[in-house]
């Protein structure tokens, strides 16, 4: 372990956009150790990361950021010196459903890690750094002007975009509390490979290639601003190392679709690459009743991380969009195990049975 420049651990690093940071991290960085900390709930899945899991700079470790003597052991084990924060419940469905699992583990679980970091690192904070990822959702709804600053007041509608703003808030009061050396990025929305099929972008991949109703939203008039997840992991990359101590940073793609204008170019691609007659996937949709306190706009001004860090997107939407429902469709047994579960069983095979 001494070999290694840095020990960083990455939280929620078997998420959609946990992995793919994960794997960013281990590929670009072998002189750093990274330890991969997932409590391994419905949106975890190991084998987002089979291609990496036997790299000597990568251990998985499962846990939960609100244990906190568990929290005390890995840091006394492993000896951080920089945790990269993305555990998070992200769904906001299943938050109004369900809003105090949000606050368990968004809010209770960011603070105990904070508490833990606080306790570690208390009198040798020189070197070390809390990374928390966190959401555009935290700004609220936009009319059909303007966009989110780092200086746009909070003013979450939904219990998910609620218990991000108030772990912000933890993060950034242990920082002036405590000097916990902490930065904090919020970024848009994010599509890509591994996400779990859910959200808007796989969910209607999957549905159009089964032949299953594609459920919009009210008039699908809701807009939002889409990143590519390699480019959200290139953007943590940079904040991580760039970054200056106590700053937040906007993430986005510059990137602004209508829900039903992202269906219907799913629609498009699918008929093309599935040999189906052009419009008859469209014939899917199907317009359902709009969920509760639905934000109308995002847009996020991610100009202060270009001009000051120099990063930038990588990719237009439309040549994302095709890489995305590519991988999809050649990737079905993945798509396979998470839709019914199986997905779940592969820790106990790769790390319990052994």
């Amino acid at each position: 372990m001494a070999d290694y420049t840095k020990k960083i651990m990455i939280t929620g690093g078997a998420g959609f956009i946990g992995s793919h940071v994960v794997r960013l991290f281990v590929k670009k960085y072998p002189q750093y150790f990274i330890v991969n900390l997932d409590a391994l709930t419905y949106a975890g899945n190991l084998e987002n990361l089979r291609d990496i899991e036997h790299e000597p700079n990568y251990k998985f470790e499962k846990g939960d950021i609100i244990d906190e003597t568990r929290m005390s052991e890995l840091f006394s084990q492993y000896q951080f010196d920089g945790i990269i924060h993305l555990a998070a419940e992200s769904h906001v469905d299943r938050s109004i459903i369900d809003p105090l699992a949000f606050v368990k583990t968004n809010v209770l679980g960011t603070a105990s890690l904070l508490n833990v970091s606080v306790k570690q690192w208390k009198n040798k904070m020189d070197g070390k750094l809390f990374y928390h990822v966190s959401t555009d959702e935290v700004y609220g709804s936009l009319g059909k002007e303007g966009f989110f600053t780092e200086e746009t007041p909070y003013d979450p509608r939904s219990p998910y975009s609620a218990s991000k703003a108030s772990s912000d808030h933890f993060v950034m009061a242990y920082h002036h509390t405590y000097d916990l050396p902490v930065i904090m990025s919020n970024c848009s929305n994010n599509y890509g490979s591994h996400h779990f099929p859910e959200k808007l972008i796989p969910l209607m991949i999957n549905n159009i290639k089964n032949n299953k109703p594609l459920p919009v939203y009210g008039k699908g008039e809701n807009v939002r601003d889409w990143l590519w997840v390699n480019d959200h992991a290139r953007a943590i990359d940079t904040i991580f190392h760039k970054g200056k101590i106590g700053e937040k940073y906007n993430v986005g793609g510059f990137n602004e679709w209508k829900n039903i204008d992202i269906v219907n170019l799913l629609c498009s691609i699918m008929d093309k690459k599935l040999g189906r007659a052009d419009g008859e996937s469209a014939k899917l949709i199907t317009y359902v009743k709009d969920r509760p306190g639905h934000d109308l706009r995002y847009a996020i001004d991610a100009t202060k991380l270009n001009k000051e860090l120099g990063w930038k997107p990588s990719l237009q939407f439309e040549e994302g969009l095709e890489k995305t429902v590519d991988w999809y469709l050649q990737n079905e047994d993945w798509v396979k195990h998470v839709t019914s579960g199986d997905y779940q069983k592969y820790y106990d095979d790769q790390y319990v049975k052994r």
